[in-house]
């Protein structure tokens, strides 16, 4: 591609991914058409009771500041140094999440959406259109149809390059899924999840400890609540579909009201209107989507959700999809910007840690639900930053590698199942939950650098 200005892009979607994408191939100085089935959120608004808050870390801000946009961004985000454990007695334990000071910060999704619709919208070569729905992609040819839902109205559009970021049920893989040779795979949790609202105090302040990702863990459910810029916290309580506490068995005003009520006591009194969102907001599923190849004769590419959608429990899935942008973005550089190779090189890597990070999120889910209130986990936490501050160059918990890294995730997930076994080793030991800094948790961690390394 030497004459940039001459060719063609299409972005299918217009989410987050799709939209900082827009940006990145703007920067290279390609025509970009950005096809998007909802209307434009900037004019309708954002659809509430759909989205959870996002956790913007360290691979997320890389993204935005690669693409010169995070500073625009950063006045939005609120830091989350920590967890904020809430018990059924309303006892209150803050567990940090990495070492001096470093923070996830809450984000907005339908306020990051917009903002990045604009800072797209205002480049010259950029040009998005609404309502358009994509209806089918031709394989041979790489022509994509669009229906539009406001006059039925279809047209028919070929580029140089195509790249879907429409979602976990993208069209455009649905039309690669029926190629030889493609592998997918979905799995639905058996939860889902509803959002509930905790509003501000009466003189306009945070009704709890803003610097702090809240959890409520109840064992098969629990509530988290992420602080907001307008004093509110957006709360997602997940619960299994069937079951006694399940969605399914809950929806009688009375027995909403009596599992809150045992449950999630401390909360009620900053929930005025829970019982009605309850009943008024959908229950979405949780999914998880992988699959391989993600390219199709190296112009058409699968990015972000529609190649890799995961669960939100280790809050990496906008983190992930914006670290795909930033990934491919190097390797076109590293290509010469031959997008052949670029892509086939992205194909034949990437893939390996979107499915590592989406094991990940399953097994943060268990934490979060089960482990996070249990002595012996929160005796882990303790040694595993024992350790660190002891052996820094030799010793990252898990979380810190997936969120203030940018270690490879599929390298991340090995070292963590690693740690595992480190961890079952020291906490065997006598007495450990006494006293960590004896001299046979020295030895254990030392061996067992040299079995890793071996």
């Amino acid at each position: 591609m030497n004459d940039k200005s001459t060719k063609k892009v299409i972005i299918v979607g217009a989410g987050l991914v799709g939209s900082l994408w827009a940006i990145y191939l703007a920067k290279r100085g390609y025509q970009i058409d950005v096809y998007e089935r909802r209307g434009d959120m900037r004019a309708s608004g954002y659809a509430g009771g759909r989205s959870i808050n996002l956790a913007m870390s360290t691979r997320g801000w890389n993204a935005l500041q690669k693409a010169g946009i995070a500073e625009q961004l950063q006045k939005e985000a609120l830091p989350m140094p920590g967890r904020m454990m809430h018990s059924i007695q309303g006892e209150l334990t803050f567990q940090p999440y990495g070492k001096d000071g470093q923070a996830i910060y809450s984000v907005s999704r339908g306020g990051l959406n917009r903002a990045l619709l604009e800072l797209a919208d205002a480049k010259d070569n950029i040009n998005f259109h609404f309502h358009e729905k994509c209806t089918h992609l031709d394989a041979q040819t790489c022509d994509v149809t669009f229906e539009n839902d406001l006059n039925a109205t279809t047209q028919t559009v070929n580029a140089d390059l195509i790249f879907a970021t429409d979602g976990s049920y993208s069209a455009i893989r649905n039309t690669l899924q029926k190629q030889p040779r493609f592998n997918y795979s979905q799995q639905y949790l058996e939860y889902g999840y509803k959002e509930l609202t905790i509003l501000p105090t009466a003189d306009g302040e945070y009704a709890m400890d803003p610097n702090a990702l809240h959890i409520w863990p109840r064992g098969t459910y629990m509530m988290i609540a992420l602080p907001n810029p307008d004093k509110s916290f957006t709360c997602t309580l997940f619960m299994p579909y069937e079951g006694e506490n399940g969605f399914e068995n809950l929806k009688e005003e009375a027995d909403i009201k009596a599992f809150f009520e045992s449950k999630f006591p401390d909360s009620l009194p900053l929930m005025p209107d829970y019982v009605a969102e309850y009943i008024q907001n959908p229950t979405p599923a949780l999914v998880t989507v992988k699959c391989h190849p993600w390219s199709y004769q190296r112009k058409v590419l699968l990015l972000g959700d529609a190649a890799h959608a995961i669960v939100p429990f280790y809050g990496q899935g906008m983190n992930c999809g914006f670290e795909d942008c930033t990934v491919l973005d190097q390797m076109v550089d590293d290509c010469g910007e031959d997008w052949d190779k670029a892509i086939a090189q992205f194909d034949a890597t990437r893939y390996k840690d979107s499915n590592a990070v989406a094991d990940l999120a399953l097994r943060n889910f268990i934490e979060m639900r089960d482990l996070v209130g249990d002595p012996k986990f929160l005796l882990r936490q303790k040694i595993a930053a024992y350790l660190q501050q002891q052996y820094p160059n030799d010793f990252l918990p898990l979380y810190s590698q997936v969120t203030f890294s940018f270690i490879p995730y599929s390298t991340a997930l090995r070292e963590g199942l690693a740690q595992d076994e480190l961890f079952e080793q020291i906490l065997a030991i006598p007495n450990i939950e006494n006293d960590w800094t004896v001299d046979a948790v020295h030895q254990i961690f030392k061996n067992w650098l040299v079995t890793k390394a071996a």
